[in-house]
């Protein structure tokens, strides 16, 4: 069964719930929300790729011993 995808389902849902506590519109200029949002998924996309190759990869080298 391939757990990648779980995993990826997961840390997304994770990492968006995680991202959005952050107010990147401060960063931003003022009344830009619709691109603090879209850089909130990008961040959490990216994040939650990493993470679940680094899961996933930890799975598969510990299968190994």
């Amino acid at each position: 069964m391939n757990y990648k995808v779980y995993l990826y389902v997961i840390f997304t849902f994770l990492s968006i719930y995680s991202f959005s506590a952050l107010d990147f519109s401060k960063i931003l200029r003022p009344n830009k929300n619709i691109e603090a949002r879209i850089i909130i998924f990008i961040l959490s996309f990216a994040f939650s790729y990493l993470v679940s190759n680094f899961i996933y990869d930890f799975i598969e080298c510990s299968k190994l011993f």
